[in-house]
């Protein structure tokens, strides 16, 4: 039996046609109105890209529950609404294209759309009715919000290097879209050629690239009604669909002391960029030690009397784990581990934190995942930091998962560690691998970024500065300063 049949809505109401009011309509037009948009909606499979964490699972409900309640008067029929987090068949669910097959086998003769969107992405249905009326629907369309790179990146593996503009790919914030004709040939093409690449880092770009390139499909379509503007903001009445741009904040900001950051460091880096962590974002940490191979009084390191690695650092991460787990206070529920060239707001995760149980086996970051087409697992990539809650330290350490090797990849490693435990990682797209100039502005725009990673060409103190301090324009040296944005 397909698994969609355990979750998928086909909720019929009680026959309300004559009492569904729609103003300016004479009785006879209601009906008709209503019976349209009521077709149309059943041709719409609305999927919520949402995770299994209590906090993500709920802000997924709240969001089901809103398209149903405005599709209530449209029709007796409510629209089916899918949540990706329960479709637990598949590991690599979150990475959309091996649904592909099941989305074509349920859904690939009697609906016109999937239309996929995030759990802070807030839509007006009857304007979103209007706005996918206007494309064929026997037709392949890949509609969304384009995003593009200004200059090429490493985490699009430098695609486009000549002119990296020409290529767009879809903004999850505002929604995105694929008709069934494409998702039907997507399903055929992904039959005879099942996905092959090694490593998922940057998905709205890599579906771009293989629908195009290897599905031989269309370039995404920019739809302007798709919108991350807040649902407040003088544009929200012409946007189908808006964006909950804010930090969330569930109560309280967790305590300072709450929080324990460990960063990892070693000897040769201690001149350059220890200074830079002292210069921005310590001074938020109450609880903050370095961990290195050499021990130097003067910052002060702690030698974990494991040698540096020039790969992976696995050896040192469990050390750390194992040093947090027995020896910081026990009633310090949070970790976090960081590089030393991480930037961070420790004040902002604070916030973050608090929509976030400690006493569940929480592993929180931003998600990669390593060969999610046959298989395979995610993982909380390490430079943009790694946040544990200690009911997860104590289940890894409890499992004896340890490093195959002491320069394994100690992400990839605690990945598959939390894979076979059964705990899902809970992805942030708050938190960054790379650096500001990375990544489009108009992503970033719609974001209170918690990290940012590297500090190759640029200064990685007006980047905190600009984009992470407590407050955008913080005292430096006794003086005020400001930064502007466009320029990194």
């Amino acid at each position: 039996m397909l698994l969609w049949k355990a979750f998928a809505l086909s909720v019929v109401l009680e026959d309300a046609e004559d009492k569904t009011e729609v103003p300016g309509l004479q009785k006879s037009e209601k009906r008709g109105t209503v019976s349209k948009r009521s077709k149309e909606l059943k041709e719409v499979i609305f999927v919520i890209q949402s995770q299994s964490n209590s906090f993500h699972s709920k802000r997924a409900e709240d969001l089901k529950r809103d398209i149903l309640k405005q599709t209530a008067d449209l029709g007796k029929e409510l629209p089916t609404v899918l949540l990706i987090h329960q479709m637990d068949r598949h590991e690599g669910a979150w990475t959309i294209l091996p649904l592909m097959r099941d989305f074509s086998v349920a859904y690939g003769r009697n609906s016109s759309w999937i239309f996929f969107c995030e759990e802070d992405t807030r839509i007006q249905v009857v304007k979103l009715l209007e706005i996918l009326r206007r494309f064929d629907t026997s037709k392949e369309w890949f509609l969304g919000k384009a995003l593009y790179d200004e200059e090429s990146t490493i985490i699009h593996h430098y695609a486009f290097a000549e002119n990296p503009t020409v290529f767009k790919f879809p903004d999850f914030a505002a929604g995105w879209a694929l008709s069934i004709p494409l998702v039907n040939k997507l399903a055929t093409k992904l039959k005879s050629e099942p996905l092959k690449s090694d490593f998922t880092i940057d998905l709205k770009h890599e579906i771009a690239l293989y629908i195009w390139q290897k599905g031989d499909g269309p370039h995404l379509t920019p739809v302007p009604e798709f919108c991350t503007d807040d649902v407040n903001s003088d544009k929200a009445d012409q946007c189908a669909t808006t964006f909950s741009n804010f930090l969330p904040l569930c109560g309280e900001p967790v305590k300072k002391e709450d929080v324990f950051v460990a960063v990892k460091t070693c000897r040769k880096f201690h001149g350059d960029r220890i200074p830079v962590v002292k210069q921005t974002w310590e001074r938020e940490a109450a609880l903050i030690e370095y961990y290195s191979d050499y021990r130097d009084i003067s910052i002060p390191t702690i030698d974990l009397g494991i040698p540096n690695t020039e790969r992976g650092h696995c050896g040192k991460t469990f050390a750390i784990l194992e040093r947090y787990l027995n020896h910081s206070s026990p009633r310090t529920p949070w970790l976090v581990i960081v590089d030393d060239d991480t930037l961070i707001s420790i004040f902002r995760l604070r916030k973050l934190l608090s929509c976030y149980d400690p006493n569940e086996p929480v592993f929180l970051g931003e998600r990669y995942g390593y060969g999610l087409g046959t298989g395979g697992y995610s993982y909380i990539t390490g430079g943009g930091g790694m946040v544990f809650s200690r009911a997860a330290v104590q289940r890894l350490l409890a499992s004896k998962c340890r490093c195959y090797s002491m320069d394994a990849p100690d992400d990839m490693v605690l990945g598959m560690c939390f894979s076979g435990l059964g705990i899902p990682i809970t992805h942030s797209p708050l938190f960054h691998q790379a650096r500001p100039m990375d990544y489009p502005k108009d992503y970033l725009s719609h974001q209170i970024p918690v990290s940012f990673h590297k500090h190759w060409n640029i200064d990685p103190v007006k980047v905190y500065f600009t984009w992470l301090a407590p407050n955008a324009e913080e005292a430096l040296n006794g003086k005020k300063v400001e930064f502007n944005r466009e320029d990194l």
